[in-house]
């Protein structure tokens, strides 16, 4: 489905109030005023190709949330089992969330390759989770809104090369080949609520395929851009 049309607001300008494009801090408001999805828990996924700037938007948007927790699903993963963490996610963070309690949930080091000490996650009203797979299968049922990186993977994948230099270029093609697999069978995508663009003014946030269009659905944030990572 072909995404909407969007307006494109300049940076730092207020939205007018009759255009249907409405600023990241409103998205926010929209966000918190979901109903849970997860005991007390609006999670929001932030999914999208390896290097097509998940984290940056991830930050932004819980920034906007007022500080809204954010789990990164490199800290979920490891070398080991690169896609294969449903299990861990739903024991130390999804299980306690739907609880109401503190998740606990152990940490990666990519460097290390061991898992660090437990980090406290709280169950916060509006809970952010990024990474590539955090609109997978298993997870969906659990989720407020899906939104989706809308950059193709290789650019994304090009992007991500870049960010990671040379040391890590082994690790990329490994990479590359389990991410293609990933989507191959479990696509996250054709769910999205939302898709983000990121432009030169900021990004675009428009209806995804799974969306449903009207009146002030579609969004746009005009901030200027931060490196992606």
């Amino acid at each position: 489905m072909p995404a909407a049309a969007t307006t494109l607001i300049p940076e730092n300008t207020p939205t007018p109030h009759h255009t249907s494009g409405i600023a990241i801090h409103d998205l926010a408001v929209r966000l918190r005023g979901l109903p849970p999805s997860l005991g007390p828990v609006r999670l929001i996924a932030v999914d999208g190709h390896a290097g097509s700037g998940k984290t940056t938007f991830a930050g932004r948007l819980a920034a906007a949330l007022g500080g809204a927790p954010v789990l990164h699903l490199d800290d979920i993963a490891s070398h080991e089992r690169l896609f294969d963490w449903t299990e861990r996610l739903e024991s130390q963070v999804i299980g306690p969330l739907a609880r109401g309690e503190s998740a606990r949930y152990t940490p990666y080091d990519w460097h290390a390759r061991a898992f660090g000490p437990p980090r406290p996650l709280p169950p916060a009203p509006v809970v952010v989770i990024e990474g590539v797979g955090a609109g997978r299968r298993a997870l969906r049922p659990r989720l407020a809104r899906l939104l989706w990186m809308e950059l193709p993977r290789e650019e994304s994948w090009a992007r991500g090369r870049l960010r990671d230099g040379d040391e890590q270029r082994a690790f990329w093609s490994g990479w590359v080949e389990a991410e293609r697999a990933h989507f191959a069978a479990d696509p996250s995508r054709p769910h999205a609520d939302l898709l983000v663009r990121q432009t030169p003014e900021g990004y675009e946030v428009l209806t995804g395929p799974a969306g449903i269009s009207g009146p002030g659905q579609d969004v746009t944030h005009g901030d200027d851009v931060s490196a992606v990572r």
